[in-house]
């Protein structure tokens, strides 16, 4: 089992939304490319944004990252 949850990473991701707007994460999907996108990012060289990698792998690094709100899941018109 994966920690944090999925439903506790869409929380997360969708905290800037206003009532009656449309969240920027609406499944699993979107968390798992945009973690994914940042776990290759991680790979090529990019800095982590979180402290105590040592011996974590690329992608709970990012798993963490956007747990923390390191980074942002934006939708497409942004």
């Amino acid at each position: 089992m994966i920690h944090p949850s999925y439903s506790d990473l869409m929380e997360v991701a969708n905290e800037g939304v206003e009532p009656g707007e449309q969240p920027v994460v609406q499944s699993r999907y979107s968390i798992v490319l945009a973690t994914a996108k940042r776990a290759r990012q991680l790979i090529s060289g990019s800095e982590p944004l979180v402290a105590d990698t040592e011996g974590k792998k690329p992608l709970s690094v990012a798993v963490e990252e956007l747990y923390e709100g390191k980074i942002k899941i934006v939708g497409d018109d942004e």
